[in-house]
């Protein structure tokens, strides 16, 4: 398959348009668009050895192969959407919260007064005993929490 890196381009019978059910079950099965796949599978016929023709079962198993890597992808990306909802669920339960947060040699502490979001992650606004406003905190930077009455 190391063939198949760096070739794009090939001509697919029709323009390689496709219509109708075919396209919509090969997305499904494998994960790709139905051109992509007729891609792949001619250019892998292109390049094959006509005395030692690729066998049906190897074949087979490469497109699963491709199925497998699609939902696994499709997996990680859901995997970090969940990620990102519970740190957003984390930082909002901070709200009110007395936080410390690490500055150097030292600590910084005060009180979480917002939250916003950068490219969906959750920053901190905290305010400090002495009315200095520190804001786009990460969320892993804080080292203490305490709730007010603990």
């Amino acid at each position: 398959m190391e063939e198949l890196e760096g070739i794009s381009g090939l001509g697919v019978p029709g323009g390689g348009q496709s219509t109708g059910n075919i396209g919509d079950t090969a997305s499904d099965a494998f994960g790709l668009q139905f051109e992509s796949l007729l891609q792949i599978i001619l250019t892998q016929l292109t390049f094959q050895d006509p005395l030692q023709p690729i066998e049906n079962f190897e074949f087979v198993s490469q497109l699963a192969q491709f199925s497998q890597i699609q939902q696994a992808e499709t997996a990680n990306e859901r995997l970090l959407s969940i990620l990102d909802g519970n740190a957003t669920t984390q930082a909002v339960a901070l709200l009110g919260a007395e936080v410390e947060i690490p500055a150097g040699t030292t600590t910084i502490s005060g009180t979480v007064t917002a939250i916003s979001l950068a490219n969906g992650a959750p920053r901190l606004t905290v305010e400090t005993s002495d009315d200095q406003t520190i804001e786009n905190i990460n969320i892993s930077n804080v080292i203490r929490i305490e709730r007010g009455g603990q």
